[in-house]
């Protein structure tokens, strides 16, 4: 069973298309990566599958439920951390979790059992006796995803989990959902390729309110962008150099080369001829090697190309 399921999402604020008919699935179990870039739609798409907003049209299944039917059974049954999460600052970690927990209406004794398991989960205990108006954003954010997982959900949302996080905070916050994996599906929204590429098995790419691609992340890395592959040369034959740049531009196993220096990035469209032929090449135009090195790709690459091609066929 699918964890979320979306058909045909529409949403417009006055003349803006926030959502223009997006379609997706996205399978139970899985940390899902609602990538896009400042203005693509993933925050209104949160909204709407957590009830907090309505769509003109289209319909969300989350858990199997149709959401405009069981918004309060749903709401049970999911987590939720916005962008900019808000606490009482004068309460300790252990009281806002309580507070979180009689929101739910679960018992005493549970509702105490899961606090100390949470504030171990975040690694708060240390910081447990201080108030929250103490923390850093880092240990906030943790104390969010700890507050919306109280209710044991099948479904956690993240909105920009680590956006706003220095790189130890940012570290922390992906070191927690990487635990989550197998406990809650976590469907993630974020524009930092880096977090989706530390932490995510499926990736959906949105772009201007529309669905650009949605696959499992390294089939997405191995089908739009190839291993490249780099070389760089002693000074001495640079005017060699740049003529055997121009003959391996016209080789068939060649997409393209970009000079940076004595560095030359190869980008491929046959791997395996590339491996035979470029060091021959090398060889035969009498270079000085420095480095030879195949580049594996990352998200990044994936993501601008997809997004730049959508761009560029507007």
């Amino acid at each position: 069973m699918a964890a979320v399921r979306i058909e045909g999402l529409r949403k417009v604020f006055g003349t803006l298309v926030a959502l223009d008919n997006l379609s997706l699935t996205v399978e139970e179990g899985v940390v899902f990566g609602f990538l896009g870039p400042n203005g693509a739609g993933k925050t209104t798409t949160l909204r709407i599958l957590t009830g907090l907003a309505h769509a003109n049209s289209g319909q969300v299944w989350v858990g199997g439920k149709e959401i405009t039917a069981n918004r309060h059974e749903i709401a049970q049954q999911i987590g939720y951390l916005p962008e900019d999460p808000a606490f009482y600052p004068w309460m300790t970690p252990g009281e806002f979790l309580d507070y979180v927990g009689r929101v739910f209406q679960i018992r005493a004794k549970e509702r105490s059992d899961r606090v100390k398991e949470l504030i171990k989960l975040a690694g708060l205990e240390e910081a447990a006796k201080r108030h929250i108006g103490g923390f850093s954003r880092g240990m906030r954010q943790r104390l969010g995803l700890a507050q919306a997982l109280f209710n044991r959900p099948q479904v956690l949302f993240l909105d920009e989990p680590a956006s706003a996080l220095d790189p130890a905070g940012r570290k922390e916050v992906l070191d927690f959902i990487d635990q989550l994996r197998g406990q809650s599906t976590v469907f993630m929204s974020t524009h930092i390729l880096a977090d989706v590429e530390r932490v995510c098995d499926t990736i959906g790419i949105i772009n201007h309110g529309k669905l650009v691609i949605a696959a499992q992340r390294d089939a997405l890395v191995a089908k739009y962008a190839p291993p490249a592959f780099e070389v760089e040369v002693d000074a001495q034959t640079v005017e060699r150099f740049l003529a055997w740049a121009e003959f391996v531009q016209h080789e068939s196993w060649a997409k393209s080369v970009s000079i940076h220096g004595l560095v030359a990035r190869v980008n491929v469209s046959d791997v395996n001829a590339a491996k035979r032929e470029l060091l021959a090449s090398i060889t035969q135009a009498g270079l000085i090697l420095t480095r030879y090195e195949i580049v594996h790709p990352s998200l990044e690459d994936v993501f601008l190309q997809l997004v730049g091609q959508e761009e560029v066929g507007k």
